[in-house]
């Protein structure tokens, strides 16, 4: 949740590169966030893309930004390695 605080969206692909995990555990994690509530998912072509709930109530995402915040330095070693990604999906703008 904190990659996706920090990042926006972010397709599966991208979860596992940035996390550098395996693509069962992401996905089992994500759907459990999703059945929660917490997130929210949208399908582009073969790309599943993941984003926070833009229902979440406020105290949750100040929660979020001040965990962010206290963990920088961790999440920003999952960005970098998340930049460096090769053939990152494109994304297109949602039409409706």
């Amino acid at each position: 949740m904190l990659m996706l605080a920090a990042q926006g969206e972010l397709c599966v692909c991208e979860l596992i590169w940035a996390l550098d995990d395996n693509q069962p555990k992401v996905s089992r994690h994500l759907a459990q966030l999703r059945t929660c509530g917490l997130l929210e998912d949208r399908r582009q072509g073969q790309w599943i893309y993941y984003r926070l709930h833009p229902q979440l109530p406020v105290w949750v995402l100040d929660v979020l930004q001040v965990t962010l915040k206290a963990n920088h330095a961790w999440v920003d070693q999952d960005s970098n390695r998340l930049e460096s990604m090769q053939d990152r999906p494109v994304r297109q703008a949602a039409c409706c």
